[in-house]
């Protein structure tokens, strides 16, 4: 009587052996335990050399082995051939089948001779959206069956159950194909840092007079009335400013009476010298003292004629507003207003110190009015100031000239110049300003 096992006893030792397999697959405590169990328990079952746990492009464990080595041979082998299967047309690694020698590239197939049994068989893990996040690589010397691929498939199913209870975070297999996803971005707005880009600043800017005419007090006095309205349009001779001429009138009419006075006495000592010694030395004096007197004369008579200002050109009158001249004293030669032709109009530019950027002659500059922001204005750059001056809202700031290319905008009117610079790299461009302040942060 024969005592080999029935096929019937065979399987059922095999489906018994494969419901230990999961039951100690479900159990593990730890993902290290886990995989101990995938590379190891199941060898009976399958009769394999040696079995690898791949997660991610990476071995996480080898039969036989406590800890694979990351640089040992073998471990390098299966991640090589993993990478080149994954990469392959077809997705071989995305189903449960034998490893043909011909999927791999040269280097793979001379290692695949000399570390591993010939006949492999890989078996997916996937996770619950069916995506791939690694799998087992069975070697062995007898070919694998069709039942053996079954089988595989089945525990595959099981390992992917427990190893993402116990590591729920396990992202999906991109291996080195999703590394180059990753890099390919990071290279490439790397290469974009270097771009060359032309550096600009923005800076609040003023259209003002070219070449006009400033009309300043002519005497110390206090201003009775302009007689012109900002912007207004002027002929040459017309009158633009009125001072008070009581106290001028005053003293003009004292200054001619005091000549009258002084002449009265010369005409009168004149007279007496003929026959008086102390009147004839007296003429003298008194002919100095009508000299005198008639150049106070003269001077009060021309402050007089300086209280209304005229003028001498054609233009239009360039001030801030007449209300707060009226009744101001004034000093002689302090600036009222300035006469300018509408037609020459040139561009102020107030750039902070901070915004300072390196500008040539001649740089383009894009003007943006206050009034119309949508409309441009071409200019150039004429003039920089070398040292920076306080402006009026208390900050430090370079004055900067440009001159319009076509017609220029009303004079008075505000807004915002783009100054364009030289061409630098794209990361100056963006981290010039915060490499600044770090700097003066840190005292560099």
């Amino acid at each position: 009587m024969s005592t080999s096992p029935t096929p019937a006893t065979a399987s059922a030792a095999i489906f018994a052996r494969f419901l230990d397999i999961e039951q100690q697959a479900r159990a593990a405590a730890s993902s290290e335990e886990l995989a101990y169990c995938i590379v190891n328990d199941s060898q009976p079952l399958f009769g394999y050399r040696h079995a690898a746990l791949v997660i991610n492009g990476r071995v996480r464990a080898v039969t036989g082995v406590t800890q694979p080595a990351p640089h040992a041979p073998f471990v390098a082998f299966i991640e090589r051939a993993c990478a080149r299967l994954q990469a392959a047309e077809g997705k071989p690694l995305n189903q449960c089948g034998v490893i043909e020698a011909v999927q791999l590239d040269e280097q793979s197939r001379s290692d695949w001779l000399t570390l591993s049994a010939p006949e492999a068989l890989w078996s997916p893990l996937k996770d619950r959206q069916g995506e791939g996040f690694g799998g087992i690589w069975y070697a062995r010397e007898q070919p694998w069956q069709n039942a053996d691929r079954v089988l595989a498939e089945q525990l595959a199913g099981t390992f992917s159950h427990a190893w993402l209870a116990l590591e729920p975070q396990t992202n999906r297999w991109h291996h080195r194909k999703g590394r180059w996803k990753i890099a390919i971005p990071l290279l490439a707005l790397l290469a974009c840092l270097f771009i060359p880009v032309r550096q600009s600043v923005l800076a609040p800017a003023e259209v003002v007079p070219h070449l006009g005419r400033v009309v300043a007090a002519p005497l110390d006095g206090v201003i009775q009335s302009f007689a012109v309205q900002p912007n207004q349009s002027v002929h040459q001779g017309d009158v633009l400013v009125r001072f008070d001429d009581t106290t001028l009138k005053a003293q003009a009419d004292v200054a001619e009476r005091s000549l009258n006075v002084a002449e009265a006495e010369f005409r009168a000592s004149s007279q007496r010298a003929f026959q008086d010694a102390d009147s004839k030395a007296k003429l003298d004096f008194l002919a100095a003292q009508v000299a005198q007197k008639r150049a106070e004369r003269d001077y009060a008579s021309a402050l007089l004629s300086r209280t209304e200002i005229h003028a001498d050109r054609d233009g239009i009158a360039v001030f801030a507003d007449a209300d707060r001249w009226i009744g101001k004293p004034v000093r002689t030669g302090e600036r009222l207003m300035e006469l300018a032709d509408p037609a020459l109009a040139a561009l102020r530019i107030e750039l902070d110190v901070g915004d300072a950027i390196q500008l040539k002659q001649d740089a383009p500059i894009t003007l943006f009015l206050d009034s119309d922001p949508i409309t441009p204005y071409a200019a150039k750059l004429e003039r920089i100031a070398y040292e920076s001056e306080q402006t009026p809202t208390g900050n430090l700031a370079y004055r900067l000239d440009g001159r319009f290319s076509d017609a220029p905008p009303r004079i008075g009117l505000r807004g915002t110049a783009k100054l364009s610079g030289e061409y630098v790299p794209l990361a100056v461009y963006l981290f010039r300003r915060p490499l600044s302040v770090i700097r003066q942060a840190i005292g560099l």
